[in-house]
């Protein structure tokens, strides 16, 4: 049963790995700024990507990669790292964390449509039911979360706006990396996706003139210790695990998987923060679980 289900296994772990990358980058970016931690953990995470694939293909490069492959895998990185990621930085410093992670429920719903438009995707009626009970229960784990209060009535719907961009982004991204990837490997097709994003986030420092911040945050050690991990859990190991999943399971499902961190984070925000935990995220939290093993399950 498992092995016809390892693209979902896949996606959960890459849900695991974003929850521990998400608090990683969080007390980084307290410490050195968002910004710079941004363009640094791609650099961390190629490298480590470069030495996998050393490892398990005997090139440190993705040198085999089709012209195809590098140009739909360079474009989800560039719609996924840089231009999904902007939107929703800027919303959290916009609206909160808490709006623009609402916003962000609708992740799942806008990689269904992306896959059914782009690729011709279809689920089953227990795959759609798991994906609105997942998507549900996320909804009302982070409408409870307490969190940053939200921004001016005036400046409402410019923060929707973005995290919405950022939302689209990462759905458009994740089918656009499932078209270009085919079958090749998922860590070689990271390598690509990152390399891109490096590129768009350099220019765009060129243009912002933001090159000092990058060299501050390089100095301060704490926060390159947290980056580093946040870099490993994040844009290496979790994303290759979402290349994976999508490879191997509808996209639809694999981003309501995946869209279980607001869920899974809750744990570590009792244990670690001794953060007090409602009814309310309880009740979402057992409904996302519940969404999620009908996605598992068939």
């Amino acid at each position: 049963m498992w092995e016809s289900r390892i693209g979902e296994l896949a996606a959960l772990g890459t849900a695991c790995c974003w929850t521990v990358s998400a608090l990683a980058f969080e007390a980084a970016g307290k410490r050195a700024g968002s910004l710079p931690i941004n363009l640094i953990r791609l650099w961390m995470a190629l490298a480590l990507l470069a030495v996998a694939s050393q490892a398990s293909r005997g090139m440190p490069l993705p040198c085999d990669a089709t012209p195809h492959m590098w140009w739909w895998l360079s474009l989800s990185g560039i719609v996924g790292f840089v231009i999904g990621d902007l939107c929703l930085f800027r919303a959290f410093v916009v609206i909160g964390a808490r709006v623009s992670m609402l916003v962000m429920a609708s992740v799942p719903l806008l990689t269904a449509v992306s896959g059914w438009l782009i690729m011709g995707e279809t689920m089953t009626a227990q795959a759609l039911a798991g994906m609105a009970l997942t998507v549900a229960g996320i909804a009302i784990v982070v409408l409870t979360r307490r969190g940053k209060a939200g921004s001016p009535a005036s400046k409402k719907w410019i923060g929707v706006s973005l995290a919405f961009g950022g939302a689209l982004g990462q759905a458009v991204g994740l089918v656009l990396s499932k078209l270009g990837m085919g079958a090749y490997n998922a860590v070689s097709a990271t390598q690509i996706r990152e390399i891109a994003g490096i590129a768009g986030f350099s220019l765009l420092f060129i243009f912002l003139r933001a090159w000092p911040k990058v060299t501050a945050a390089l100095r301060n050690g704490p926060a390159m210790v947290q980056t580093a991990a946040g870099a490993f859990f994040g844009p290496f190991l979790g994303v290759t695990l979402s290349l994976y999943a999508v490879q191997h399971t509808a996209a639809g499902i694999a981003s309501s998987l995946m869209a279980l961190v607001p869920v899974l984070i809750i744990p570590p925000a009792v244990v670690l923060f001794h953060e007090r935990i409602s009814w309310q995220e309880l009740a979402g939290a057992l409904t996302a679980v519940s969404g999620a093993s009908l996605l598992l399950i068939r």
